[in-house]
């Protein structure tokens, strides 16, 4: 993995600060030099990623305002500041100065001016939804590499570019970063990017700058009210991906509402995905499932039908691998090889990924952190359990707290083992989150509710639940999937659920010893 926590391209262009107010931001203002005499390579607000040459941008926020520290910014290298009226005022005597009204809201074209357009030399591929993010453009990045296209990804389990991972810090970089990434996949002669692009990443102008060449719609649940006020200001953030402003076509899986309403009202060309309609542009048949993979043929416009499959179980992990088989061919790739590399790929970190070390029942980790995506993980195992079906389960703090009730409610009903233990607590107290978790276990009738169990230490949990597993169950671990850290009253200790896991079935006797996790 590259060490370099803001990567960017090794040769960037060079761009007067006249130029940037000329293209990007038309009405600017500028105080300090001739704007025409400061070149600028870079931007960013940070000012701890400050590079020689940059244009720093000193933002209004909730507790203090960015230009308060562009001196810091100034003494590292920036070249000039981007601010508002107010930041402006503060700023050193003399300081190159471009002002704007909004300055967020003209950063992204800020950034992609700075950086040279580098989004226009790739073929874009934008991925959004509730579920199926990660999975989707892991998928399909793995699927163009296997193609023999040069790909790159950007998501939630990090960025890759041309093979090689690179550390970047959200989901959907800032857009300094993003451009910053973008034109470090040019330099490297990445061809085609598939990105998650999240309702944050569209409300806070993230992926401003960004024509998508393809949009791909997944599916809708409820996420995130912690920052959008329902489910309807929710997906209309994410709807406003699939505007001619963003995006120049659109894949959109009609097998839920949302995304039957979104095909019907976008007004780019649209292609429709789906698993149980025979009707959509983009279709799966004969699927053929096992316990760590599913086959299928994928069926797509013009006569189209190829083998395809995805190395994990669950029906809509056939929707992801079909989306982004279709995201390719809209893309105008041939979406043969494309289907092919998926199928032959080994999986994606932490969704539904499977912990071996010799022992007769399954365990898996999966992401799953919200209410539909544990019954989609829990469904998925179900039929191929020959025993019982045991989940690990918790919620985040300082996260929406309605979900936490119905989340306890889906697993007490689907599984036949609960253990209740903590997620990611942050800032909250770990025991008011289980007893909320709790309090949805409850709501099943007791003929019908699984056995539930309350571990508050989440490596003390794993190792109940393990320990517990007789052979033919599956033990499911919900919740963190990839990450490799725990966040208690605002620390993040280190904790991977796949090397704890490990580590009890490693401890159990018999055949376990001394095997690896696959």
């Amino acid at each position: 993995m590259s060490s370099d926590p803001n990567p960017r391209p090794t040769h960037p262009p060079r761009t007067t600060l006249g130029e940037l107010a000329a293209h990007a931001c038309p009405g600017a203002t500028w105080r300090g030099r001739e704007p025409e005499s400061v070149v600028v390579t870079g931007v960013t607000l940070s000012t701890r990623r400050v590079r020689p040459g940059d244009l720093y941008a000193g933002l209004p926020g909730a507790r203090a305002h960015g230009a308060d520290f562009a001196a810091e910014a100034l003494a590292a290298g920036a070249v000039a500041v981007l601010t508002d009226p107010v930041g402006a005022d503060r700023l050193p005597e003399g300081t190159p100065t471009l002002v704007v009204d909004d300055p967020r809201r003209v950063l992204g074209e800020v950034s992609a001016e700075v950086y040279g357009h580098p989004a226009r030399s790739l073929t874009m591929i934008g991925v959004t939804g509730t579920q199926g993010k990660t999975t989707t453009t892991r998928l399909l990045e793995g699927g163009l590499a296997a193609a023999g296209h040069v790909a790159a990804v950007v998501g939630t389990v990090g960025t890759r570019i041309a093979g090689e991972d690179v550390r970047t810090a959200l989901t959907t970089p800032e857009a300094p970063d993003l451009h910053g990434l973008f034109a470090l996949m040019v330099e490297r002669g990445v061809q085609v990017c598939a990105m998650e692009v999240s309702s944050h990443a569209l409300v806070l102008g993230r992926v401003d700058g960004v024509v998508f060449d393809v949009a791909v719609f997944l599916n809708l649940g409820r996420d995130h009210l912690d920052f959008h006020e329902t489910v309807e200001e929710y997906f209309e953030a994410k709807a406003s991906l699939f505007t001619p402003e963003r995006a120049r076509r659109a894949v959109v899986c009609v097998d839920d509402e949302h995304g039957r309403l979104l095909a019907a009202r976008t007004t780019l060309p649209v292609a429709t995905v789906s698993v149980s309609s025979e009707s959509a542009d983009w279709r799966s048949a004969g699927v053929r499932p096992a316990p760590s993979r599913t086959d299928f043929d994928v069926v797509g416009p013009g006569g189209l039908r190829t083998p395809g499959g995805v190395p994990l179980a669950g029906g809509y992990n056939v929707s992801n691998a079909l989306a982004a088989v279709a995201a390719a061919g809209e893309a105008g790739l041939d979406p043969v090889p494309v289907a092919r590399g998926i199928s032959g790929l080994a999986g994606v970190p932490g969704r539904l990924e499977s912990v071996h070390a010799g022992q007769d029942f399954e365990v898996v980790v999966d992401y799953a952190h919200k209410p539909d995506a544990v019954e989609a993980a829990i469904g998925a195992l179900r039929p191929l359990a020959a025993g019982r079906v045991i989940v690990v389960i918790g919620a985040g703090g300082d996260r929406d707290t309605g979900k936490r009730p119905l989340m306890g409610e889906i697993a007490a009903r689907l599984a036949d083992l609960v253990v209740v233990t903590d997620d990611n607590p942050r800032t909250e107290d770990p025991a008011l989150i289980r007893s909320e978790v709790l309090s949805g276990t409850r709501q099943v009738s007791a003929s019908e509710r699984a056995e539930v169990v309350e571990v508050g230490e989440r490596r003390a949990a794993i190792v109940h639940a393990v320990t517990e597993a007789r052979r033919g169950d599956i033990v499911l671990i919900a919740g963190k999937g990839h990450e490799t850290g725990q966040e208690v009253d605002g620390v993040v200790h280190p904790f991977d659920d796949r090397e704890v896991a490990l580590e009890a079935l490693r401890s159990l006797p018999g055949p376990g010893e001394g095997a690896e996790r696959t």
